[in-house]
């Protein structure tokens, strides 16, 4: 199961939210989301859990609370939609 993660400190790293998930279960991966010219957080990332059981309860028990001075957001993540390609049109 994919969480989606956000209002991440600027200060998260993928370790550090690696750190805060891992408790629930095996996280698979765990990445925050960066500006690709800056490397800078854009303030939100992914973690990916081994299995949904725990991906529910990170949720339940996440979602809310602070990490690294900030309350962060933690939802299911949903597919994103293809972005349409000024050649598609």
């Amino acid at each position: 199961m994919k969480l989606f993660v956000g209002s991440l400190s600027w200060d998260t790293t993928d370790q550090t939210l690696r750190d805060a998930f891992k408790r629930f279960g095996e996280v698979v991966e765990a990445k925050v989301i960066t500006e690709r010219d800056s490397g800078r957080s854009r303030g939100f990332g992914f973690v990916t859990f081994a299995d949904d059981e725990a991906g529910r309860n990170a949720i339940s028990e996440m979602n809310g609370t602070e990490l690294d001075g900030r309350t962060i957001r933690v939802d299911e993540a949903s597919e994103r939609k293809p972005r349409e390609s000024r050649y598609d049109r």
